[in-house]
């Protein structure tokens, strides 16, 4: 049959029960145990069969039971309770904090969000912690809008045939079981935007999700208006070459802000995740000229100063980049609304000096329309600096300007419903916004050793549940010979150490770094007094044919007999069964290559439920770690030999196993509970809870960047951006200017061999020409010298002016005093005063 129209029976909600269906439309019920309960209590076989899914799950619920829960007076007490948390927090919400008025929009891009395994929309780590940012944000209060792509099928659904092979599967997403809808015009139209792409126009519609109080603006391509061809745009998250890359991150940067446009949420600051997003600034500059009547040169003094952007990707090769010939075409129609050129909009996003058929780069036009700009760990910060020092010649390495915001997760999403009750109990009802309650680390080692382990162990079993359930689906799939299916229905054991992997498999990742001495790992699994046992899970991206076989290596070898009921493998890694294993393992495992993992938090979500991480010091656990909740693999080294490394950190690795890991979990004490255990899952917990929520991040993210970035949006545009004219008239004049500037070599005053305690008085001379000394920074640049040309690491001291010698030539100084004993190397250079974005321009930098 061809040519089939559907429609989608909706059931009919008793008035008294009229809430429930607007709590099933907005996901702030799934990160609110109160709400989940709410549903559940309904009916839980149902619910768990509908997958957590509240709009699949009252298709689902007869009529008669709904009719049922109208005159219940338990149940609408308890749905009563939920409503007067979701009018405080979301329907009714206090006013915003300044800077921001009713009228601001902080506008977080996303190529991917992670918010619930019901709504498909997400492949790995970018993905949950961009959706664990919204619901943070909607916990703050925040003026904060998501912006992403609405993938009809989403990232692939994984399967394993018989021979451990990945195969992949693409379903089409039931539009009617998503908390999805139309965004509409003041007309009531549908919202519709349209951008230039490879094959001409691209046009898409727009949904939005309501997260909380955060609305998330989704683009999507399947409309009639667009040819068949195109209307696939937006079908599957990272599929495609080059050219589907492009017009993705087309529709999403540009499209996305002509959405906001269309929906009056012009925003004030923009936050690029990732650089999938960056043609949001070239937008941003059309949409500012055209709105405020200023030129391409002041509207490029506000847009960076409004934006935001983070970066997680720590090798070059990983960023985006597209070639001239196929991105220049797209970009041509903002020629003539920037009044500039092609080649000028193309040299954003290449590095200085470049030749016009370089490729653009989105991380180069990311950072080049973003004064505020992060990596997402300390070490991946200092990472990105050394990746990128070219693009900034003649400063140092340590003053790039890229900061660090660690990654964090949202608690209350990924937090045990048993710890959960635990938290409530002694913390309070806010136990999930502890890092703002400074007595609530105390309180957490208040809780009863017993009442810990219970809970723990509750989770293990729903945990060994849960595999048991997948493993049984999976084989029965396979038409598994009965004998086969009684075996994996019983794989796993309550009482044994419980060790979890599960992340996507990269080869970085190296998911089988255990099995580098097979014998030693299968003599730990078969303990007689301690047997340990694994759980692996994870997805290879579909053209990762190494990552593919790492995941056929693990399965051949849990094949063996005496091994396979304690090494498994369970297919189909998603939210649901994330949540279960960083809350049922006992160790977290995680032994990347040092230094590629840029965060990962994965193991962050594990230590908030007291599961203990095993981790080469790399991306977060280099700031996580301490040997009172967790073990590392290693002492943060890095190689050049990666086999060499393999076989020096596989060691390690069993090294921890066997001499810590081990004995600590199953050295039991009064009471059969393992007391040393139990005190570093609450240490975990309380390193977890304090340093590494996605609260914390997003307050982080606030008090650094998003308040500066929404006062620069407010300055620099009053007085028809008066302000941003002049830094513009300042900027050029700078430029024309600088390349006259002279400065001396500094001269050390003393006489003879210093002391610890004096002071050393150092002046140099510089010629400044028509360049103000008000106008720029010398500094003085001193440290112990590493060669004859390079200091170890440098502090800068301010230099004054002490003479005007003549025109434009003057004589500076400074005293440094001498605490510690050594040997200095001192130089000076010249730089702009003003902000960070005027500070570190490249190119405006003088050395003696």
């Amino acid at each position: 049959m061809r040519n089939i129209q559907t429609f989608q029976v909706f059931p009919s909600i008793p008035e008294p029960l009229a809430f429930m269906e607007i709590l099933m439309r907005n996901l702030w019920w799934c990160w609110q145990r109160d709400a989940i309960e709410l549903f559940r209590r309904i009916n839980p076989s149902l619910w768990n069969e509908c997958g957590g899914n509240p709009i699949l799950f009252s298709t689902r619920v007869q009529q008669k039971r709904l009719e049922e829960l109208a005159g219940d007076t338990s149940f609408l007490a308890h749905m009563e309770r939920v409503r007067e948390n979701f009018d405080r927090q979301v329907t009714h919400p206090p006013a915003h904090d300044p800077p921001y008025t009713s009228e601001a929009t902080i506008a977080y891009f996303s190529m991917e969000f992670g918010l619930h395994e019901s709504v498909p929309l997400y492949s790995g780590g970018l993905g949950i912690l961009a959706g664990d940012h919204l619901k943070a944000a909607s916990d703050h209060n925040l003026p904060l809008v998501g912006v992403g792509l609405f993938y009809r099928q989403g990232y692939f659904r994984q399967f394993l045939n018989d021979d451990g092979h990945q195969q992949e599967a693409y379903p089409e997403n039931d539009i009617y079981m998503l908390p999805v809808k139309r965004v509409r015009n003041a007309s009531g139209e549908d919202v519709m935007v349209s951008v230039m792409g490879p094959e001409g126009p691209i046009h898409a519609m727009v949904w939005v999700i309501a997260v909380g109080s955060v609305p998330l603006y989704l683009l999507d391509t399947n409309v009639l208006e667009n040819p068949p061809e195109l209307r696939d745009i937006t079908a599957r998250l990272y599929s495609g070459g080059s050219r589907r890359r492009l017009t993705q991150e087309l529709v999403l940067g540009i499209g996305g802000m002509r959405a906001l446009e269309a929906v009056g949420r012009v925003p004030w600051v923009v936050h690029m995740n990732e650089g999938h997003s960056a043609f949001a600034s070239l937008e941003r500059l059309h949409h500012m000229v055209a709105t405020h009547g200023i030129d391409l040169k002041t509207a490029l003094e506000i847009v960076p100063r409004t934006t935001v952007f983070t970066t997680h990707t720590p090798v070059a090769a990983g960023h985006d980049d597209f070639p001239t010939d196929l991105a220049g075409p797209c970009l041509e129609p903002f020629t003539e609304g920037l009044g500039t050129t092609l080649d000028a909009i193309l040299a954003w996003g290449q590095p200085r000096g470049s030749t016009p058929d370089t490729p653009l780069s989105m991380f180069i036009l990311g950072k080049r329309m973003s004064a505020y700009c992060n990596g997402v760990s300390a070490l991946h910060g200092k990472v990105a600096r050394r990746m990128w020092h070219h693009l900034w010649p003649g400063i140092n390495e340590d003053e790039v300007p890229i900061t660090h915001v660690t990654n964090g997760v949202h608690i209350a999403t990924w937090t045990s419903t048993e710890n959960a009750q635990l938290f409530e109990r002694y913390i309070g009802p806010d136990w999930h916004l502890a890092n703002r309650q400074p007595n609530a680390s105390q309180r957490l080692d208040d809780i009863y050793d017993e009442e810990l382990w219970r809970a723990h162990e509750t989770s293990r079993a729903r945990l060994i549940r849960t595999c048991r359930r997948r493993m049984a689906q999976q084989y029965r799939r396979r038409n598994a010979a009965v004998k086969v299916m009684k075996a994996v229905e019983n794989v796993l054991d309550q009482d044994v150490l419980t060790v979890a992997f599960a992340r996507r498999f990269a080869t970085y990742k190296r998911a089988d770094l255990l099995l580098q001495d097979p014998e030693r790992l299968e003599a730990m699994i078969n303990h007689p007094e301690r047997p340990v046992q694994f759980i692996f899970a994870g997805k290879a991206h579909p053209q990762d044919d190494e990552g593919k076989a790492l995941i056929r290596r693990l399965i051949e070898f849990g094949r063996k007999a005496d091994i396979r009921h304690r090494f498994i493998f369970i297919e189909d890694y998603d939210m649901h069964l994330a949540r279960r294993l960083i809350q049922g393992a006992d160790v977290w495992l995680n032994n990347p290559r040092r230094p590629f993992e840029a965060c990962g938090t994965s193991g962050m979500k594990a230590a908030v439920n007291g599961v203990l991480n095993l981790s080469v010091l790399d991306g977060w656990w280099c700031e996580g770690y301490s040997a009172d909740c967790g073990w590392s693999i290693g002492r943060g080294e890095e190689f050049e030999d990666y086999e060499y490394q393999d076989r020096i950190e596989a060691q390690a690795l069993y090294n921890a196993l066997e001499n810590e890991v081990i004995p600590c979990f199953y050295e039991r004490e009064s009471g059969g509970l393992p007391l040393r255990w139990l005190e570093m899952m609450k240490a975990s917990m309380k390193m977890a809870m304090y340093g590494f929520s996605a609260q914390r991040m997003v307050n982080d993210y606030n008090q650094f960047f998003y308040r500066a970035a929404a006062e620069n949006h407010h300055h620099l545009l009053t007085e028809n951006a008066a302000k941003a004219q002049h830094m513009s008239r300042d900027s050029v004049r700078l430029r024309k200017l600088w390349p006259k500037i002279v400065i001396d070599f500094p001269i050390n005053q003393a006489e003879s061999p210093l002391r610890v305690g004096e002071r050393l008085d150092i002046t140099v001379m510089v010629k400044l020409g028509e360049i103000k000394p008000d106008e720029v920074e010398v500094e003085l640049c001193y440290g112990h010298p590493r060669s004859v040309d390079r200091l170890d690491v440098t502090y800068y001291q301010k230099m004054m002016v002490a003479e005007e010698l003549s025109a434009g030539r003057y004589l500076y100084s400074c005293q440094l005093p001498c605490e510690t004993a050594g040997r200095y190397g001192f130089t000076a250079r010249v730089i702009p005063r003003g902000d960070i974005w005027t500070r570190y321009a490249p190119g405006l930098i003088a050395w003696s």
